[in-house]
């Protein structure tokens, strides 16, 4: 199981309006900064709930973009989520609904971040 991952970004003020606004919707926030002294002079920060499970760190974004799906505890999170990393810079991907063809209580949403990075939330509750 994955305990924890991270990203490479481009422009580190930008993402941390975006995943500010993105974890905050889910019930998160960023929890840490790493002290520049332990990263060889690199931004690096975290974010989850209770501890840090997402880390972004200031550099070259990978190719291709990747794709990361954050757990919401409802709908209306992942609804939440959607708007609000629209409004903080964030480009549609795909609108809240049901995908079915992934599983019949399967509700997500996609939205890309500056470097153009997937990133979803879902949730897998029954309405």
């Amino acid at each position: 199981m994955i305990d924890h991952t991270g990203i490479s970004v481009s422009d580190f003020a930008a993402a941390r309006r975006f995943y500010d606004a993105a974890f905050a919707a889910l019930g998160g926030s960023y929890i840490v900064e790493i002290d520049k002294a332990y990263t060889d002079g690199v931004q690096v920060g975290g974010y989850g709930r209770q501890q840090p499970v997402f880390w972004i760190s200031q550099g070259p974004v990978q190719k291709p973009p990747v794709h990361v799906a954050l757990a919401a505890e409802n709908r209306a999170q992942v609804d939440a989520f959607y708007h609000a990393a629209l409004v903080a810079g964030g480009t549609d991907n795909g609108a809240p609904g049901l995908r079915p063809h992934y599983h019949p209580d399967y509700y997500g949403a996609f939205v890309l971040d500056s470097d153009g990075n997937n990133i979803e939330a879902v949730c897998r509750a029954p309405e």
